[in-house]
């Protein structure tokens, strides 16, 4: 061989193997990192995870791991339902306030009043009488309208500033026994251990500060080791400081979806720049396959949920209805390679009003647990096929939907 024979081969190994690491760096996990990290999230290596796929597995761990807590809880959550699940916490919690344990929960003053089993003055009375420090962000007064939005849609625990919670359950019983009206009341958690923590912790003493007017600084709140192998980093929303970070997050995530995408959303309204992402997804052929739900707890969100996955299905969106009722989990798989876990639905509340939070999970195998659990729960769907379609969406449902989605930024 010739030296410029040897040089020629010498140039197509190397312009060979610059293709190859270009198109290794430009993959759809790695894209999308890239962009979140510019939209501000923080994402931290060595954090493990643990998926708590029903309200069983959510309340029995969490409650364990609040057992055995050394120095503080932190709770934020929409609300806390005056029923057994809340009173067991409670009781829980009153038992490490004699320990010497701090505890710090805050609650929705909207998300409160809006459950039929709201917290009374007398509960929170009796809860400081016993030196458990609970408040209510923003509470509703007259005149109420001033207090619509935004809300605090968060759930978030952090146990000795070392184990996380989040996902999208609230404290209730119903993410175990259902309720009459829906039935069945799924939903899916996520405890977090590891660097990732602190910024749970970080989040939550901001609101706290913002409630109370008391700042927490102390570095005993921050004990996020390594504990894992697992990338993940938190997208939170709050007003007024990343009010888009969500829209992006769900952009981002479709437009650089190369094989699969897998939806599970409770209220299926999504605003406008979401839905023309969805639509540019499908029309790259990315296989995608949305979970919704058969029967709801308010009214008319079925059928705008039909109206807008109808839309999707013509594009070839596969489209789940979930027979034992009401899924409210918040989660999202892309291509087998990353998720998320939290409590923003796909509706213009979570993404322009609410305080929200996802764990952003930068993990294959994770994934594919989600993975594994949305096929299961797909055993228990209908799937829509042109003729249930037909059988679904009588003309009343298609009007009650049309006129609906023109309602979907209030609702």
């Amino acid at each position: 061989m010739t030296i410029r024979h040897q040089c020629s081969a010498g140039i197509v190994i190397i312009l060979f193997l610059l293709i190859s690491l270009h198109g290794h760096a430009q993959s759809s996990d790695s894209l999308f990192v890239e962009n979140m990290r510019k939209e501000g999230v923080q994402f931290t290596n060595d954090n493990s995870i643990k998926l708590l796929m029903s309200g069983r597995e959510k309340f029995a761990d969490m409650f364990e791991a609040i057992r055995h807590a050394k120095s503080s809880v932190h709770l934020e959550y929409f609300n806390f339902r005056n029923d057994s699940i809340a009173g067991l916490l409670f009781d829980i919690l009153r038992e490490k306030r004699k320990e010497g344990v701090e505890v710090r929960a805050l609650f929705d003053g909207f998300g409160n009043d809006s459950n039929n089993k709201p917290l009374k003055k007398k509960h929170l009375e009796d809860l400081h009488a016993d030196s458990i420090n609970i408040y209510e962000f923003d509470p509703i007064r007259f005149p109420w309208v001033n207090h619509i939005w935004p809300r605090d849609h968060r759930k978030i625990v952090v146990i000795d500033g070392e184990i996380g919670y989040t996902g999208g359950m609230n404290v209730a019983d119903y993410y175990i026994v259902g309720t009459e009206q829906v039935g069945e009341w799924r939903d899916m958690h996520c405890r977090l251990e590891g660097p990732v923590v602190n910024e749970l912790q970080r989040i939550f003493l901001r609101m706290w500060k913002k409630v109370t007017k008391e700042e927490l600084n102390d570095p005993k709140y921050f004990q996020g080791k390594p504990a894992g192998d697992k990338m993940i980093g938190i997208a939170n929303r709050e007003p007024h400081t990343t009010n888009k970070i969500m829209r992006r997050f769900y952009i981002h995530a479709l437009d650089r979806a190369k094989d699969s995408v897998k939806i599970v959303n409770p209220y299926f309204a999504p605003t406008q720049s979401i839905l023309k992402a969805l639509k540019r997804c499908a029309d790259r052929g990315v296989k995608m396959d949305i979970l919704i739900s058969s029967r709801y707890d308010e009214p008319l969100m079925p059928e705008i949920v039909l109206y807008y996955t109808r839309k999707l299905a013509k594009r070839g969106v596969n489209i789940w209805r979930y027979r034992p009722g009401f899924h409210h989990s918040k989660i999202m798989m892309v291509d087998g390679k990353y998720c998320t876990v939290g409590s923003t639905n796909l509706d213009a509340r979570s993404m322009r009003y609410d305080y929200e939070i996802n764990a952003i999970i930068i993990n294959p195998e994770t994934t594919h647990q989600l993975e594994d659990k949305f096929l299961e729960d797909t055993q228990k769907c209908d799937y829509m096929t042109e003729e249930e379609w037909k059988k679904t969406l009588t003309t009343w449902k298609k009007l009650k939907g049309w006129l609906g989605h023109l309602l979907t930024f209030l609702i």
